[in-house]
């Protein structure tokens, strides 16, 4: 059953940001893994990362709001029915997209796939949002690889792929996974070019070119 963060932090449903982050540093101290030894200290570790991720969600206004929606949609029965709070973390995380927030957007389609793990298109946004920033682009490749991996055989997700194993200079990766979406739509006029381009060997656009290397050693 997912936590009542709240409850977790013993704080109103009311409190302000404010509020709850004075109630986490008291909480932190009293509770850090530091302070304990032996077995006790393995359930304090486990017990902090629960009070860090109440606090982050309850201070962050669009997971909070989430959260709450969790809550309000009947209580622990609602709680208890991951697809549907996945749901509601997708949709939140899709406004977000359309407002160009990315971050916000990544953080709410993260939490919808640790609601519902196998939810393929969930991951695809999470890799799509986490694409805005070349920063977050080996989460990215992780994120459309595990939608691959539920939904093999989506074009939409394996041609996504290829685009971000090229962004990500593994050029190999991109060539295979162009290949595979021209297997399923030989009239694909992108990924054509595409292949063309990496067959031939030709330079890559400059900010792109300065992402190569970020994973040419885990390269297959």
């Amino acid at each position: 059953m997912k936590a009542n963060y709240y409850e977790v932090l013993g704080v109103p449903q009311s409190s302000s940001d404010a509020e709850i982050r004075a109630r986490f540093r008291v909480l932190a101290r009293e509770k850090h893994p530091d302070r304990f030894q032996g077995a006790v200290k393995e359930k304090a570790e486990k017990d902090f990362q629960l009070l860090t991720e109440a606090v982050n969600v309850l201070t962050n206004s669009q997971r909070r709001k989430a959260h709450d929606f969790e809550l309000e949609k009947g209580g622990r029965d609602a709680v208890s029915d991951p697809t549907a709070v996945a749901k509601a973390y997708v949709s939140i995380g899709i406004k977000a997209f359309k407002a160009g927030d990315f971050k916000a957007a990544a953080e709410n389609f993260d939490m919808a796939v640790k609601h519902n793990p196998k939810d393929g298109k969930a991951f695809h946004y999470l890799s799509l949002a986490y694409s805005k920033n070349s920063r977050w682009l080996r989460q990215a490749i992780a994120a459309i690889e595990k939608a691959l991996e539920l939904e093999p055989m989506n074009s939409v997700y394996l041609k996504d792929a290829a685009t971000m194993y090229r962004q990500a200079g593994l050029a190999t990766k991109a060539e295979r996974a162009f290949e595979e979406v021209l297997k399923w739509h030989p009239e694909d006029l992108d990924a054509q070019q595409a292949l063309g381009e990496l067959r031939s060997g030709k330079k890559e656009e400059p900010a792109r070119k300065s992402l190569g290397g970020l994973f040419r050693k885990s390269e297959a």
